[in-house]
């Protein structure tokens, strides 16, 4: 009976670390997939937003929260610039840096629909209107 106790144990623990070990293999996968192109921060160099590439998808992240995902790089960066504006507004110095592929992909993108990024940028700014202020 004792030999039978012992031999669930070591198959229970077995069964948990290989449990943990595929547990940590997902989140170095996850890890991988992800790639950071925009941060912007306060003057203490406090994180305040971002935006990463993850399986394809253009995520903005914002306080420590997934704030939303998008296909549309234009978006994304658009939603940043002008979480950044409305720091500037309110007397809080901010720094925005992005990557060349995020902005080339919004050009891109604001190009194809006969705009410029700015125009694109203030397009969205107007249709969210009270949103973002």
């Amino acid at each position: 009976m004792s030999t039978d106790s012992k031999n669930r144990r070591e198959a229970k623990k077995k069964q948990a670390e290989r449990a943990a070990n595929q547990n940590a293999e997902r989140l170095r996968q996850a890890v991988r997939n992800v790639e950071p192109h925009a941060e912007l921060r306060d003057q203490q160099r406090t994180l305040l937003a971002g935006v990463v590439r993850r399986d394809g998808q253009w995520v903005l992240g914002m306080d420590g929260k997934i704030a939303g995902e998008s296909d549309s790089a234009a978006h994304v960066l658009a939603m940043v610039m002008a979480a950044g504006e409305l720091h500037e507004r309110q007397g809080k110095p901010v720094r925005l840096t992005y990557s060349d592929v995020l902005r080339d992909a919004a050009s891109a993108e604001a190009q194809a629909l006969g705009q410029t990024f700015e125009q694109f940028k203030d397009d969205l700014v107007a249709r969210l209107g009270g949103k973002l202020h």
